[in-house]
């Protein structure tokens, strides 16, 4: 299950969680990111349990895009115990992005 989070709940969710997380940055006039949402839906009920898939849309979050330099989106930012451990810009392939979850776990 997909969590979005926002500027209130950033680092609770994202950098205080004890899980690898991986942050799906996107807007819903972004056509990318929308060919990309089915494939992270994928991927956090595959991950459920051992990763956390959160959603951040950065029309809604003034603070966590611009804290993580977020100019292009779709993009991804892997996180573990609070700080990146990788970034994915762009669609890619959904193994591309398992493989940097697996690092991770």
């Amino acid at each position: 299950m997909e969590i979005n989070v926002n500027d209130s709940n950033f680092n609770e969710v994202v950098l205080q969680n004890e899980k690898p997380v991986l942050v799906d940055f996107w807007a819903t006039w972004c056509g990318p990111c929308r060919a990309l949402a089915p494939v992270i839906e994928e991927i956090a009920k595959e991950f459920e349990g051992k990763a956390v898939v959160a959603k951040c849309n950065v029309d809604e979050a003034a603070d966590a895009p611009v804290n993580y330099g977020i100019r292009n989106i779709p993009t991804l930012i892997f996180f573990k115990g609070g700080e990146v451990k990788g970034k994915i810009v762009g669609n890619v392939p959904k193994s591309n992005i398992v493989e940097e979850l697996n690092k991770l776990l």
